[in-house]
């Protein structure tokens, strides 16, 4: 028998997910928010490029994505279905989508959109069941709740996840921006009644956001799961004076939502020039110490780096 290659990167030294996830997956998370065109304000790629992303990210030996049902319109899921069909890589991938968004954006079409979002199982249903299609799969890795939308009662959530795990359809369960109460109360359900729970949580940190230290990060302790932080660069607001220099150069407008592009505050910018210094004195990237900060934090934790 022959010993397993040496890995082509760093991003190929595969992790176990989580104590309740035995999935092994790379240390980073590649985030496919903006993989398509549709919409602007995500960052835009086309095709071509998207296939360009995601085939470097497999070559360096990353297996682990983020999608949603609605990321650029439907079309980032679209693009990864495409590009795993192609390569013929589906079972090497551990693919991570969403649900809770209302993704279908045709009015003229489909005029009542109502049950198109939010927790419910008529939503679940209907978002799992078109992902599936774009994927280009019969199952799903990793389904989140991408928030909670505080209608849905706990047992309704749980008990139609689990269908879905007990249909082969989804393998491991996480949840997105959801309060820290609502994950753990969940869990216990699940645990009570022999369902499968939570393993994953994705939420917002980084350096200079470290409000999930206050209880998310206690609770994923508690509840043996991962954390898959979403803007742990700063979401975009981490660079050095050199870097926006070159992206305004290159008429380069990143991401225009949720403050993404707004100029960064004077906390962040304070927090960009700890990094700074202490890459310079590491002799290493600032964003390599971002990254490191957040996946210091405690065991379990697999940032998502977009583009």
């Amino acid at each position: 028998m022959q010993p397993a290659p040496q890995p082509p990167s760093a991003l190929g030294h595969y992790r176990l997910l989580s104590p309740t996830a035995a999935v092994r997956v790379s240390p980073l998370c590649l985030g496919a928010m903006s993989l398509g065109d549709a919409w602007e304000f995500m960052g835009t790629q086309t095709k071509e490029n998207s296939f360009k992303i995601l085939d470097a990210f497999f070559d360096a030996g990353g297996n682990f994505i983020d999608t949603a049902n609605n990321y650029q319109n439907e079309q980032s899921e679209t693009i990864l279905g495409e590009w795993m069909t192609k390569r013929q890589n589906r079972s090497q991938m551990v693919i991570a989508t969403k649900f809770t968004m209302s993704y279908r954006s045709d009015w003229t079409k489909e005029p009542i959109h109502v049950n198109f979002a939010g927790n419910s199982a008529k939503s679940i249903h209907e978002s799992v069941a078109a992902s599936l299609k774009k994927l280009q799969t019969d199952y799903i890795d990793l389904l989140y709740i991408h928030w909670w939308d505080s209608t849905c009662s706990i047992p309704e959530l749980m008990q139609s996840l689990d269908h879905l795990v007990k249909a082969g359809k989804v393998l491991y369960l996480g949840a997105s921006d959801t309060p820290a109460w609502v994950v753990s109360q969940a869990n216990q359900y699940a645990r009570d009644y022999g369902l499968r729970q939570f393993s994953v949580y994705q939420g917002l940190y980084n350096a200079a956001k470290r409000d999930a230290e206050r209880d998310i990060l206690p609770m994923l302790r508690h509840e043996g799961m991962a954390f898959a932080p979403w803007g742990a660069l700063g979401r975009g607001k981490f660079k050095t004076k050199e870097q926006v220099e070159a992206m305004e150069k290159e008429g380069d407008k990143g991401r225009t939502f949720v403050g993404i592009n707004k100029d960064p505050t004077e906390e962040e910018q304070a927090v960009t020039a700890v990094l700074e210094k202490i890459g310079k004195a590491k002799n290493i990237s600032l964003t390599q110490v971002a990254l490191a900060y957040a996946i210091a934090k405690q065991p379990y934790i697999f940032p998502i780096v977009g583009v």
